[in-house]
Formats: structure tokens, sequence, C-alpha cells
């Protein structure tokens, strides 16, 4: 067996058992269906599991859960279309901006579950406007607002799972982060399209991220396409000066993205807003279009971050505007709680047979204090619109095969070659 797949093997597989049409328990597309809807998912479960079958049709719903033993199948043309009333959307405790407060739940969600599946050629639609419209019109009325000032629900919100297989769905119109994983173990999300409204269209989709990867252990994404007006993924954890000794945040690691194609978006992989620990990252066969920054680092000058073992390669750009690099502070909500400034260390960045044309090479940088060490660029071709280049605090980094603009490009030499150290494996 390969070592990736004896990575991600499954080992738990759904309980047997038939389908269960919506259709069955009085679902129409005429009209709210939340209670036809969750009423199929609980006869299923009651009757030892099996798979639910979302039609062919629109089906207006506000949130659902899944249980033990359900599966869910959206068949080709079947939309389940969240409600814009925000009421059709309990307000709980859940995790939200790596921490636990009540919050709207996601239009689909499900919790300490294992063998979750998703699957099916047909769409969630979170119906988003109405929520994305009245945050704009508060963030106008105060630019400081937070994010979470508004009520806005997820699409998808998986929450302590294990043995997850999201597969070929579409996700449309999240009124708020579109598939948020938190505290998951071996998943594999294959084959889905993710769209959210961005510049050019009548209303932007604020907080629009495509995957948040949120204090969760081996995931695999492949063959996903995303065009977002946030991050495409984002790998997220806790925040605060505390925040390495969250017991509700263990670390992100063992993160696998390819063949994907990042269309639009503020990060191809972002490490942050919230996260502490993010080790074992690994992107590859991807390509990029314009405007996205292909590694986006937020360093917190009031969060210890260690971000190592990164490694991106075989990826493919286009365009004229983004950034090969966007390491920088992120001083965002910043809130030092009484405690002296962390320092944080990045290590171990490898870019690998990067391609293509784009805007500029950007910034690696980091808060006084920081580490950012073993940065390691290899046959690496750009043409590239502005050859700019800001750094600084970086330890030992090696350029070997850097063409930029048909000219040879190396780092300045700040110390010794990198010795460079990433699990074995890809």
């Amino acid at each position: 067996m390969k070592p990736l797949s004896l990575l991600l093997a499954l080992t738990v597989s759904v309980a047997a058992g038939g389908e269960f049409s919506i259709l069955d328990h009085g679902a129409t597309p005429d009209g709210l269906c939340t209670d036809q809807i969750q009423a199929t998912i609980d006869a299923c479960a009651q009757s030892g599991g099996g798979t639910v079958v979302v039609p062919t049709g629109t089906f207006l719903t506000g949130s659902l859960f899944l249980r033990q033993g359900v599966g869910l199948r959206l068949d080709e043309g079947a939309v389940l279309k969240g409600s814009d009333h925000i009421e059709d959307y309990p307000k709980r405790p859940t995790r939200i901006e790596g921490h636990t407060e009540p919050w709207r739940m996601a239009l689909l969600n499900a919790a300490d579950m294992t063998a979750v599946r998703i699957s099916g050629k047909g769409t969630l639609d979170g119906d988003g406007e109405v929520f994305w419209k009245a945050f704009w019109q508060r963030r106008e009325e105060n630019p400081e607002c937070t994010n979470l000032e508004v009520e806005r629900p997820r699409l998808l919100f998986l929450d302590t799972c294990t043995d997850v297989k999201i597969e070929g769905i579409r996700l449309r119109n999240s009124g708020f982060w579109n598939l948020h994983l938190y505290r998951c173990q071996q998943v594999t999300i294959d084959g889905l399209d993710i769209h959210a409204p961005g510049a050019g269209d009548p209303v932007r989709a604020p907080s629009s991220d495509g995957i948040d990867i949120d204090s969760c252990q081996r995931v695999l994404v492949r063959n996903t396409r995303i065009a977002t007006d946030d991050d495409c993924i984002a790998i997220k954890g806790s925040k605060g000066p505390t925040a390495g000794d969250d017991p509700d945040s263990p670390p992100a690691e063992n993160i696998f993205i390819e063949d994907c194609d990042f269309a639009r978006g503020h990060g191809v992989v972002t490490l942050g807003s919230e996260a502490t620990r993010v080790r074992n990252v690994y992107v590859r066969r991807c390509t990029v279009g314009p405007g996205n920054s292909l590694v986006r680092l937020k360093l917190r000058p009031d969060t210890p971050q260690l971000y190592e073992n990164l490694v991106y390669e075989d990826i493919e750009l286009s365009g004229d505007t983004g950034s090969i690099f966007k390491v920088r502070p992120w001083s965002q909500f910043f809130d030092l709680q009484g405690h002296e400034p962390p320092a944080s260390v990045v290590s171990n960045l490898v870019l690998r047979n990067i391609r293509g044309s784009y805007g500029k090479l950007g910034s690696l940088t980091g808060n006084e204090g920081d580490t950012i060490r073993n940065v390691v660029l290899e046959n690496v071709d750009l043409e590239l619109s502005s050859t700019g280049f800001r750094s600084s605090r970086i330890q030992n980094a090696i350029s070997t095969g850097v063409v930029i603009n048909g000219k040879s490009w190396r780092f300045p030499r700040t110390g010794p070659r990198p010795r460079i150290v990433v699990p074995a494996g890809r």
C-alpha cells in the first residue's frame, strides 16, 4: 500500500442499509422542508442506517443534522437551498474563529460521528446574499466591526468526526465559510466545486473561505475547484498568547492538497487567521488563477505559532496579479491579554517546480522576535509583473534553478546551507 493510502486508510464503514428519499417524508420543492428532511435523516438512523437521498429539485431548508450511520447523497439536479431567515439556523455553542461560543449552526452539520459520507452531483446553496448585504452594511457603519457581529451560517460544519468522505458535490453562495472541519481525522475531500461571488459580482461574499481545516489531522483534498472572496483553503487552530496550551486545539497536521484548481481567492493555502501549530502540509500538482497568494502565512504578534514542513510543488500559475509569498504580520483583532509578545517560528518552507506567469514575489517577513528559517526555492521558472521582494529575519535560505523573467535569481546568503527535514511518504 502506498504511504498516503496507508495514512488515510479508512477503518470504519457506513452501516448497511437502504436508501431513504426525502420525498417519502413529505419534502416538496414548494416550501420550507427542514422538518421533513430531518425526519428522513432520523428515520434512517432509527432503522439502522443507510443513505438519505435528495432527488432532482430545489428544496428549501434550515439547519440539518446528520446522524451516526446516515449518509447523504444529492442526485444530479438536486439542490438543498438554505433559508435566508437566520432564525432557521439554531444558535448553539459551536467552534468559530478559534474558540467556542453560541453561534448559528450550518446548513448541514455532523458531530461526534464516524464514517461520514456526503456525495453526489447535486448542490448545497446557501443563498447568502441577504447575509452578505447585512455584513457590508455593518462594515460601512463601523469599519472596525468583527467578522462575527453579523450572524451568518456556514454551509457545512463537521465537528469531531473520523473517517469522512465528501465527494462530488457543489457548494454555492455560502453565507459564511463553505466547509468547516473541526477536530476531524481521516478526511477525504474529492471532486468538490466551491464558488462564492467576488470582485466584479453585484455583491461580494465576505468570509467565504472554501475549506477551513481547523485542528484536524490526516486530511486529503484533491480534484477540487475553489473560487471565493476569501481564502481558498485556510488551516486554523486557536489564537491568543496562551493558545499553545488550548486543549481544544490540537495541531493541524498531515494535510495533503493535490490536483486542485484555485481559480480565485485571497490565499491558496492560508495558515491563520487563528492558528498555533501547523505542520506537514503538502500542496502539489495544482493550478492557481490571478490575484491569489500561493504561500500565505499570517503571523500574529499575540499568538505563539509554529508553522513547519510546508511543501509546494508542481504548481502552475497564470495571471498578472497575485503574490508568490504573502508571509507577514497579521494583527487583526490583536490582543495580548496582558502577556508579553510571544515569538513564532516558520521552519522548512519548500517551493519546488513552480512555473507560469504571475504578479509579484511578495513578502517573506515576520514580527520582531519571530524566526523564519530553512526556506528553499528549487526549479522555479516565472514571468512576473514585478520582481519586488520584501524579506527579513530569514535564517538559511537557498535558491537552486530559479529563473524570474528570464534571469537567474537567488536569495542572498544568510547562513549555512539549510538541511530540510520533512516526513517521508510523498
